[in-house]
């Protein structure tokens, strides 16, 4: 019952095209793209929807843009409670070697992210931490351990 997103599905042409080069986007790249994927969290939330992304949110500071919008970049603290509140949001991180992530992407047809760029992901990645509400699912686990996983969490919190 609840919507899903891909938020490769919202990156920019330039952004798509940048990858498809080779080219690992950078924070100037990715901070757009964000504060429109807030947008679409935050529309689902003002309908009292639940939804899920899928997003590859590599740095504390991607998160924070997705709880709580542009304003996490002037700050580093989430809005306060009133009209504009950081959204509630639990963060899934699918830890796993690179090597089992690789033979995903390499499998993946007609993406505009080539399995190339995953070592830019790796070199970038800040895996949530406290005080940061998410929960991390080993990649090793099958796809139904997973899915599992990440139901007992959603439905228990």
């Amino acid at each position: 019952g609840m919507e899903i997103y891909d938020a490769d599905d919202y990156h920019s042409p330039e952004n798509k095209k940048k990858m498809a080069e080779g080219i690992p986007l950078n924070d100037e790249d990715r901070i757009p793209w964000l504060c429109a994927l807030h947008d679409i969290l935050r529309r689902e939330d003002s309908c009292r929807q639940d939804a899920i992304l899928a997003c590859s949110a590599l740095k504390k500071m991607y998160r924070r843009v997705l709880v709580s919008g542009a304003s996490a970049i002037e700050s580093n603290q989430p809005e306060q409670p009133g009209e504009n509140a950081a959204l509630k949001i639990l963060f899934v991180h699918l830890d796993g070697p690179m090597d089992i992530i690789a033979g995903r992407l390499k499998k993946r047809r007609g993406h505009f992210m080539p399995p190339e760029l995953l070592k830019s992901q790796f070199d970038a990645l800040e895996p949530p931490s406290a005080p940061e509400n998410f929960i991390t699912v080993s990649l090793e686990k099958s796809l139904p351990e997973i899915v599992l996983e990440i139901q007992r969490a959603i439905f228990q919190g």
